[in-house]
């Protein structure tokens, strides 16, 4: 069957069409999730918290110091695959304190925890989706590479729960939940430190 001018002009203009439709569809949904994983076994329940549950870990309310370790600020924004700012979403972490021991009854090693540490924290995702901590620079932990578990949900229903990790760090290559993940999810969780204007921080961005 012969095409004229005419015919083929429409036909190669309908494919255009088809493949441009495709790469907007990729772009639109071109944002990758953050990868999951489980609590782990040192999520602090209600009752093992201090009384302090807000976004600043470095320092409890009504105490007369503040945490040991290196303190950064976490920030990032919250979005959905479709790169929409989520606002009004609970995001928690909690991390071992300085000295690699939990906020939890279950962790028993003999080391004393860090009393001035809030070892748990929150924070509400904002009009832009962005969140903010005040936190250390996580610690080793026996077995495992310094990590922050990170939770996040929407009302009482759990939207995500992962972990951030230190960028590049030696020990990374050797922990299993790190090492589960391809190398672009390893780069979604992992955090880098920079001089910002209220001190060092880490840009993580989270999509659910």
């Amino acid at each position: 069957m012969k095409y004229s001018n005419h015919s083929r002009r429409g036909f190669i203009a309908s494919m255009a069409s088809v493949m441009g439709g495709l790469f907007i569809t990729r772009s639109v949904h071109a944002r990758d999730l953050t990868p999951r994983t489980t609590d782990g076994p040192f999520y602090p329940r209600p009752s093992m918290r201090f009384a302090d549950v807000d976004n600043d870990l470095v320092k409890i309310e009504g105490a007369v110091r503040e945490a040991g370790g290196e303190v950064f600020y976490l920030k990032g924004v919250l979005s959905d695959k479709q790169g929409r700012p989520l606002a009004g979403h609970r995001i928690e972490i909690w991390q071992s304190d300085v000295n690699g021991k939990y906020l939890h009854t279950g962790d028993n090693q003999s080391t004393p925890y860090d009393q001035g540490f809030q070892g748990f924290g929150h924070d509400i995702t904002d009009a832009n989706g962005a969140y903010q901590f005040r936190t250390i620079k996580p610690t080793e932990y026996p077995g495992r590479t310094p990590h922050i578990h990170v939770k996040v949900l929407s009302a009482d229903r759990e939207l995500l729960t992962t972990q951030f990790y230190i960028k590049n760090h030696p020990i990374n290559t050797r922990d299993g939940l790190f090492n589960w993940m391809s190398a672009a999810e390893q780069e979604r969780v992992s955090m880098g430190f920079r001089n910002g204007e209220s001190g060092v921080e880490a840009l993580v961005n989270i999509v659910v």
